[in-house]
């Protein structure tokens, strides 16, 4: 029987995914035909994600991991709630290149802290990168050191336009943001309050176009 690990930063990217799954210490499992599918939200940035992989690794040999969840555009031409198979991952940090097991596909820049809308520009021309995340280059760093296939898929939850709060100073150590301080933040600043408001309904509907991504390439027909 063959293992697949889903990585994923947050509870929300993957809800539509594993509905109907089981559920256990935080991990969610089923079974298609000969291959079982292990998923786990471990939190946002590099550091939770490796962690998540390690997590997800103790469960048993895997034969393949993948990468899903929320990215930013980094352009005008992608827009939320789009969702996209990624064929290449750069970890902006080290400038390494991931190469996924999908044929084609996007380009998407892999950061340890959350861009600000002005960086965008900037962050697309430096690394000719179209989608920004957190988490896809330490996933497929342990990928690369397992010697197993790493995918990644990508659904848009901000536009490049789109002007929202600096999320980073709420962001703890487990990769976990502080919600009640961000809150009260955004209260505040009255400016942010419709871009909230729609990258939450954003969020969702590409959460759901994910999941529609994910079980179309990489789950076979019940």
């Amino acid at each position: 029987m063959k293992r697949i690990g889903i990585i994923a930063a947050l509870a929300g990217e993957l809800q539509p995914l594993v509905h109907g799954w089981q559920k256990s210490g935080g991990l969610w499992t089923t079974r298609i035909g000969e291959i079982e599918y292990i998923a786990l939200a471990g939190g946002m940035g590099p550091i939770c994600a490796a962690r998540s992989c390690e997590q997800v690794q103790r469960e048993g040999a895997l034969d393949a991991l993948v990468s899903v969840g929320w990215a930013g555009a980094l352009t005008c031409g992608l827009k939320p709630p789009q969702a996209h198979v990624i064929a290449e991952v750069i970890d902006a940090r080290t400038n390494d290149r991931f190469p996924t097991h999908s044929s084609h596909g996007q380009r998407l820049l892999s950061t340890d802290r959350v861009v600000r809308s002005h960086e965008k520009r900037s962050f697309a021309e430096r690394f000719q990168a179209p989608l920004v995340d957190m988490e896809a280059a330490a996933v497929a760093r342990v990928a690369q050191q397992m010697k197993v296939p790493f995918y990644c898929f990508k659904a848009i939850s901000d536009g490049y336009t789109d002007r929202l709060p600096d999320f980073n100073p709420f962001l703890t150590d487990n990769g976990k943001m502080r919600m009640g301080a961000f809150l009260a933040y955004s209260m505040l600043h009255p400016q942010y309050w419709a871009p909230l408001l729609r990258l939450g309904k954003n969020s969702k509907a590409a959460a759901q176009n994910l999941a529609a991504l994910v079980t179309e390439t990489l789950l076979p027909s019940r």
